[in-house]
């Protein structure tokens, strides 16, 4: 497995965010994390990428433990992420932004002759290169999810994650972003993503995780996670499973 989470807690003083969430992802695959509001999603990513510190339970990155490892360790180990609000460096442009991505792994120690070829494919790649000098604020917000994506991807990572990368996109944005998932899982790196569009995480994902309240309800493929009762439950608030109501958790939000 390349990732694995065995009861796997987190409390907040008062606040129990996770509680015994025990999960796996294999390589070569794009994996979703769906709950309702204040379920946990990222939560059990900032534990995964050390950005908080686990309470309780193990996480291992093929196999070896990572669980009070710091950010960029694990960042160096092989995992990128992504955020809910995106984090350009605002005072470079679109082809610095992706360098930092690219110096980062490589500790600085690329030619400006290879620099320069990486930072044109991951630009390339997130259908940036004809931005490459633009300042970030000069970027649409489709445009700044791109850039998020690239800069991560330059970090050459065998896991990324991203936290709502769709995320106020217009259909036309949202088809765009959802290729471009599977084109990176189709280059081998494997994709676990939060998502409020049940119609494109279905889309796009082999295999679903849900969380409620902080605990792992349900899993499977996109077809036996929109028919479980329990995750309907979740999402609709009450025990109405007949035909027309499941219908509703791949069409709303």
């Amino acid at each position: 497995m390349l990732l694995e989470i065995t009861n796997v807690g987190k409390r907040f003083s008062g606040l129990q965010a996770l509680t015994d969430v025990t999960l796996s992802i294999s390589a070569g695959r794009i994996y979703g994390v769906i709950g309702p509001n204040g379920a946990g999603k990222t939560t059990l990513f900032n534990v995964i990428t050390g950005m908080q510190a686990a309470t309780t339970g193990v996480i291992r990155f093929e196999g070896r433990e990572i669980t009070r490892l710091k950010p960029h360790q694990i960042a160096r180990g092989g995992i990128a992420r992504t955020y809910q609000l995106v984090r350009p460096f605002h005072e470079l442009n679109v082809k610095e932004n992706v360098e930092v991505g690219i110096l980062f792994r490589s500790n600085g120690l690329f030619t400006s002759g290879d620099l320069a070829g990486e930072t044109r494919k991951y630009m390339s790649w997130a259908g940036l290169a004809d931005k490459a000098f633009h300042p970030v604020a000069e970027l649409n917000l489709g445009e700044r999810k791109r850039l998020e994506i690239a800069r991560a991807l330059a970090a050459s990572p065998k896991l990324i994650m991203f936290d709502e990368v769709l995320a106020g996109l217009n259909p036309t944005e949202t088809i765009q972003a959802i290729e471009l998932l599977k084109g990176i899982c189709a280059a081998g790196i494997t994709v676990l993503m939060i998502e409020h569009n049940m119609q494109a995480i279905m889309a796009a994902c082999h295999y679903i995780f849900v969380l409620h309240h902080g605990k792992l309800i349900g899993k499977g493929s996109p077809q036996e996670v929109s028919a479980d009762p329990k995750v309907i439950e979740a999402y609709l608030g009450r025990k109405d499973l007949k035909l027309e109501r499941r219908r509703r958790i791949t069409t709303d939000a």
